[in-house]
């Protein structure tokens, strides 16, 4: 089934399985607004990721799921029933933030304890639980260390453990990877997504990591300004995004200011790069556009034969090598920047600033976007998605 506004696919099953509902929820600071009338939903068992730039409202809208801030007006939803005024202690999720805030008098073992403790849960069922839950975070040889006698990722997957061994409905993850530096970071983010399976309870993840969000989550809420500009799988995101935003802030991109000449059939028609190009177009396109082209869709020729059809000549103005791919900047006749990924698969000879070169690339990988870069088209909260997992 698809959401016939936006395209997005909504199954039946899904649809009657939504745990967190934020619906038309609006949050102001004073004159400021921080959450600009976003309605999304988010299934049970599902790795849902709030991602955006600083302030765009995705911290203050995870604060409203748990409870921290009020909304201004709409509702916050979990398991069907309205919590908008019901205080966080209240409410079947639990926080972890980028402070771990463990007890550092108390074991591990006492730490992920704690919770089931104070809820006067049977002793037997609570050395159960966190039996059961140190072996999903694989420190079930760490209970009796102290929270100082560990690293910094197995800190983070104590207070994982700690916020998962009474069940909640959802666990909301504040940036908790934010902390660690690069490799464990991308280490955890496996360990994360692995736990989340184990487990089988709802993440909301808020960071304004690309990779993060991409590796993690089964559906991804791109947020902007305080409203949500596309929601969708990381495929979908990546490869199909909506606005021009979404396009520039998902991975590298090469966003040409371009001429509308035609549509029909989903295709548009531009003129860019000096030359009459071809992209998907999700929606019916009025006024400015952009072409979008990901530098490692794009194929390098050394002749205009090789090249993909239609094609367009270009200036190599610099090459950088980045390891996996060398990265070519280019110049197209209209004098508009191009960026390219070259592969190991693609034969090239030599190549030096200021030598010519053709590229081209599939239609499949190109897409017309309404709006020109810096000058994206306003959206009114009628035309926020709802989206259901």
């Amino acid at each position: 089934m698809v959401d016939a506004e936006t395209g997005d696919g909504v199954s039946d099953g899904d649809q009657r399985d939504v745990v967190i509902e934020l619906v038309d929820v609006e949050k102001r600071f004073g004159d400021a607004v921080a959450v600009d009338h976003v309605d999304i939903a988010i299934g049970r068992g599902e790795f849902f990721s709030l991602l955006g730039p600083s302030g765009c409202g995705k911290t203050t809208s995870l604060r409203m799921i748990a409870g921290f801030e009020a909304p201004t007006s709409g509702e916050i939803r979990l398991d069907g029933k309205d919590v908008s005024k019901v205080p966080p202690y209240r409410r079947n999720v639990n926080t972890v933030f980028q402070h771990y805030a463990l007890f550092p008098h108390m074991s591990i073992f006492d730490n992920v304890a704690f919770g089931p403790r104070s809820a006067k849960t049977d002793k037997a069922v609570v050395r159960e639980r966190v039996t059961e839950m140190l072996e999903v975070v694989r420190l079930a040889d760490f209970a009796k260390r102290r929270p100082s006698q560990m690293s910094g990722g197995q800190q983070q997957r104590v207070a994982l453990a700690r916020a998962l061994v009474n069940y909640p409905s959802a666990l909301l993850l504040d940036e908790p990877l934010g902390a660690l530096d690069l490799k464990l970071r991308q280490a955890m983010q496996l360990e994360l997504k692995r736990i989340q399976r184990e487990v089988g309870i709802t993440f909301v993840y808020v960071t304004h990591d690309q990779e993060e969000a991409l590796t993690m989550s089964d559906r991804i809420a791109v947020m902007n300004q305080g409203l949500v500009e596309q929601i969708g799988t990381p495929t979908e995101i990546y490869d199909a995004p909506r606005t021009v935003f979404v396009a520039g802030f998902i991975g590298q991109a090469n966003l040409w200011p371009a001429e509308l000449r035609s549509q029909s059939d989903g295709t548009a028609t531009v003129a860019a790069l000096g030359a009459a190009l071809e992209g998907r177009a999700l929606e019916r396109l009025d006024g400015p556009v952009t072409l979008m082209v990901r530098p490692e869709r794009i194929r390098v020729c050394a002749t205009p034969e090789e090249a993909v059809a239609p094609c367009v000549k270009l200036t190599v103005s610099d090459l950088v090598f980045q390891g996996p791919v060398v990265r070519l900047a280019a110049a197209a006749p209209d004098g508009t920047e191009v960026v390219a990924h070259i592969g190991a698969d693609q034969q090239l000879p030599l190549l030096r600033p200021g030598d010519d070169v053709w590229c081209g690339w599939d239609a499949a990988a190109a897409s017309v976007l309404p709006g020109v870069p810096g000058l994206a088209p306003q959206r009114s909260p009628d035309d926020i998605e709802r989206v259901f997992s």
